[in-house]
């Protein structure tokens, strides 16, 4: 029993030491208001966090980010910088759990009219960040909101974003990207949030997953969250994979009331329809409520994230009008779902990132797309593993059954799964640098082009030749 008694003693005094580091280091953040992980974006009064990574150790910048004018540096208790006697160095065990622990801490002490802080966290296979920006954009008719800069949505991003937080904050939007389980569990015990969003499950990052059930089991960690904590889920009713998870852990907790934890939302639950594109109205168009909106966004794929921030704006109090004149001025950037006019071509530009459901959406959106010239340039969908062959071939087959005026494909993944048909009528380059040096020999004109592609192949290259 003395034994037991001891370890408890123990445990209790590791916590309170703990609390007491966070709260003094939470003291020292507020007098700072900011925090850097990067000594090139540093200003006067920041708080630097030395953070490690695979190619990189903070901590060797710590006492350089001193002298740039930081009042304080976070730094790991077995660098140099810790032992340098420098008051305004603060040594810890592990540099970005206390990110992370200081990020919870101020989210747990950032309250709104005596209210703990809305913090909608949303996640997904595809769409995060665009819903992201529309939902900001819809709430910031009314609320000063924070958001997701960008895509900061893993372990080091979110709590950066939170952080970031300020007095005259009044609704978080924290955009959680995940690609290995127990990821978005690790996040949401970091926001600790009161509503969430899954705009949809697909097959990505299967090489962490291991398969799609290993997608939606860890996209689903936001809904076991908020299922314990009682607080509320905007579920698309239209999904299926998205009702089933919901399904699965319950969430109508009153068998009179289903899904009383769900705001829901959706096309058909709202009785909306997208409208057809044309040369002349390329972007996309809902009809709903009487009204036609008309947004910036290429693909009929969007349509759920439009409905997802109307449905987000409604419930705290954003009038379907002010939605939608918010929705039609949001013009997106950084590749996605952009159109782009040059003055040789109109370039469908969705090259921020590939996986092989986004690329099903994007080639059945393009499919659609009225001209009498379409060509489309494709680069390897990353991170499928052992299915990243029979994926690639899947869209190979799907492009030999359509009449496009050229089709090229960039990478290794599209060139292994080349290997194994024969598409006489495909071009293939290894480097999307390559294609663009073949589209400066071979220039095309009056065409319309898709441009689509993981991250990494870095298909931006393309467009000023286009």
């Amino acid at each position: 029993m003395r034994r037991n008694v001891v370890q408890v003693d123990s445990a209790l005094q590791d916590a309170n030491h703990t609390y007491m580091k966070i709260v003094s280091i939470y003291n020292k953040f507020k007098e700072c208001g900011r925090v850097t992980t990067d000594t090139r974006t540093l200003s006067a009064g920041d708080m630097f966090f030395a953070l490690r990574g695979e190619n990189f150790d903070g901590n060797e910048y710590a006492l350089k980010a001193l002298e740039a004018g930081a009042s304080y540096a976070v730094v790991a208790e077995d660098s140099a910088a810790a032992a340098s006697g420098d008051p305004r160095v603060i040594p810890v065990e592990d540099t970005l759990k206390t990110l992370q622990e200081l990020a919870r801490w101020h989210r747990s002490m950032t309250f709104v009219d005596g209210k703990p802080l809305p913090v909608v966290a949303l996640t997904g296979t595809n769409g995060k960040t665009t819903t992201k920006e529309l939902i900001r954009e819809v709430l910031s008719v009314r609320y000063n909101v924070t958001a997701t800069k960008g895509n900061l949505n893993n372990s080091i991003g979110v709590p950066l974003t939170l952080l970031t937080v300020g007095p005259d904050t009044q609704i978080a939007v924290v955009e959680m990207g995940a690609s290995h389980p127990g990821d978005i569990k690790e996040l949401v015990d970091i926001a600790l949030p009161n509503y969430g969003l899954i705009t949809n499950v697909g097959k990505a990052h299967l090489l962490g997953f291991g398969s799609f059930e290993g997608v939606m089991k860890t996209k689903g960690e936001l809904y076991d969250y908020l299922r314990r904590t009682s607080d509320k889920v905007f579920l698309n009713v239209d999904n299926p994979y998205l009702c089933r998870m919901a399904a699965e852990r319950n969430l109508q907790s009153d068998p009179e009331r289903p899904y009383s934890l769900v705001l829901p939302y959706g096309l058909d639950y709202s009785g909306a329809v997208v409208l057809p594109s044309s040369p002349e109205s390329p972007f996309l168009r809902i009809h709903m409520n009487g009204v036609v909106i008309n947004t910036n966004l290429v693909g009929s794929y969007n349509a759920d994230n439009v409905m997802a921030a109307i449905a987000v704006g409604a419930h705290f109090g954003v009038s379907f009008e002010d939605a939608v004149k918010a929705i039609e001025a949001y013009v997106p950037s950084n590749n996605r779902s952009q159109m782009v006019k040059t003055q040789a071509n109109t370039l469908i530009v969705d090259a921020y990132n590939a996986n092989p459901t986004s690329m099903e959406a994007a080639l059945s959106n393009f499919a659609g797309v009225q001209a009498d010239k379409k060509i489309v340039l494709l680069g390897d969908m990353l991170e499928l593993g052992e299915d990243s062959v029979e994926e690639h071939l899947k869209v190979i087959r799907r492009l030999s059954s359509s009449s496009y005026s050229l089709v090229c494909l960039v990478g290794k993944e599209f060139g292994s799964a080349l290997e194994k048909v024969d598409e006489a009528g495909v071009k293939w380059f290894a480097t999307s640098s390559d294609m663009a040096e073949w589209f400066k020999d071979n220039p095309v004109n009056g065409s319309v082009i898709l441009i689509k592609g993981s991250r990494g192949t870095r298909m931006e290259k393309v467009l000023e030749v286009l």
